[in-house]
């Protein structure tokens, strides 16, 4: 069970859980060969799945580390589909103690997945109990306490764990050893996004057209997840403003009233640009006091709001804090070479 007092940051998780599970569901690919972007990582799986099945053996485990909506969850879900196995699924809040890790295991058959999403953020004592269950696929229970203490070690049939997370720094060397293959999803090109949201527009029936397709896919900050989510509401703009429909000037508009610029920037994107120019001369400023400036968790900004900002060169992370960039200052239409001398409200 989660624990009941979660943090901001927790809630957001979960909700872009639910949301990814509930609303992305139908357009998830189901096996490599649909899969768009990430040629690299696809060619990898394809390469270990196929050498796997020849062996009739399961897959060495997996870790797939970038910002959230880029796949990780996808492509688990596609490794189970390639395996002919079945995928179990949790998130490293969730297994608060090592019986929570336990059930699962025990219940595993030959060859399932097990994924792990934020497995960085899995308690130590967890993640300890996790270790021989990937090496040696046992693992130990332990009778009584003190000078009566008895072990007894449980064996499990083989699987493959798969575990996603956003911050590999955060994972401690021993769980990230364990894993055989280890790759990093990077925000998608353009022209990969297009074909996205073509296929997806294609799967809920919409009409769209190359221009729609192009303007919301250059403005999903480089994300599948974010591209569907636009693709959706500007889908319902043109059903209720247009004929239904999605143009290039639809989905401007459409896009418009999200508040979602040609940048692919947000509110909360323009706040942080703002809040470093205006509060902060332009930086650098500490994470934290950001956080605090906008009233935000710290782990937002780092996991959820910078990543993107960073990619595209609007703030720069240096050793003192973050600092807001000559494109930044032009983005907002303020003159870098006249950056505010005195701090003020944004």
């Amino acid at each position: 069970m989660i624990n009941e007092e979660v943090n901001s940051f927790s809630e957001i998780l979960e909700k872009d859980s639910i949301l990814d599970a509930e609303d992305h569901l139908t357009l998830r690919p189901r096996r490599l060969s649909e899969y768009i972007g990430q040629d690299k990582v696809v060619e990898t799986l394809n390469i270990a799945i196929e050498a796997a099945l020849q062996r009739k053996e399961p897959l060495e485990h997996i870790l797939f580390n970038g910002p959230p909506g880029l796949g990780k969850t996808t492509l688990a879900h596609i490794i189970a589909n390639e395996m002919g196995t079945k995928i179990i699924t949790s998130s490293g809040p969730a297994l608060e103690k090592g019986g929570d890790l336990m059930g699962l295991l025990t219940h595993m058959e030959k060859g399932d997945v097990f994924f792990i999403d934020e497995i960085h953020r899995m308690p130590k004592v967890v993640e300890e109990f996790l270790y021989p269950a990937m090496e040696d696929f046992a693992v130990d229970f332990i009778f009584d306490k003190g000078v009566h203490a008895r072990t007894h070690r449980y064996r499990l049939e083989q699987f493959t764990l798969i575990g996603a997370t956003t911050r590999a720094g955060l994972l401690s060397s021993p769980l990230r050893e364990r894993f055989g293959i280890t790759r990093d999803l990077d925000f998608y090109m353009e022209k990969d996004l297009i074909r996205i949201v073509k296929r997806s527009a294609s799967i809920l029936s919409i009409i769209i057209d190359d221009e729609g397709a192009y303007e919301i896919s250059r403005r999903a900050r480089g994300t599948p997840r974010v591209a569907n989510r636009l693709l959706k509401r500007v889908r319902d703009f043109a059903q209720v403003r247009a004929n239904g429909d999605i143009t290039r000037n639809v989905a401007m508009d459409a896009l418009e009233l999200e508040g979602i610029d040609e940048s692919g920037l947000g509110e909360t994107d323009r706040k942080l640009l703002q809040a470093i120019i205006w509060n902060y001369k332009g930086g650098p400023v500490g994470i934290e006091a950001l956080a605090a400036t906008l009233q935000l968790e710290a782990d937002v900004l780092i996991e959820v709001v910078e990543p993107y900002l960073l990619k595209t060169g609007f703030i720069i992370r240096t050793s003192q804090g973050r600092k807001a960039s000559e494109r930044a200052f032009s983005h907002l239409n303020i003159p870098y070479q006249n950056k505010p001398d005195t701090p003020g409200l944004f």
